[in-house]
């Protein structure tokens, strides 16, 4: 949970356009990042070569929502 919104927050930080609505006030990429894992909006994919030399590509979406089940919908 950590490395996605450490990740998505450098790439707001970098001018990524955000998928939520901007806040009012003080631009946080961190809280902004934050809001988008709580929101399961993430736009990030792992792309994974198998031992067997197959390539899955996993929607990380589908590992947010079992984290937010898991943790009653918090972050920490």
């Amino acid at each position: 949970m950590a490395r996605i919104i450490g990740a998505r927050s450098l790439q707001i930080s970098l001018g990524a356009p955000l998928l939520i609505k901007e806040p009012e006030g003080e631009f946080n990429p961190i809280k902004i990042a934050q809001e988008e894992f709580k929101e399961i909006k993430v736009p990030m994919t792992i792309k994974r070569t198998m031992p067997s030399g197959e390539k899955v590509v996993i929607d990380i979406k589908v590992g947010v929502k079992q984290w937010l089940n898991k943790h009653s919908g918090g972050i920490i």
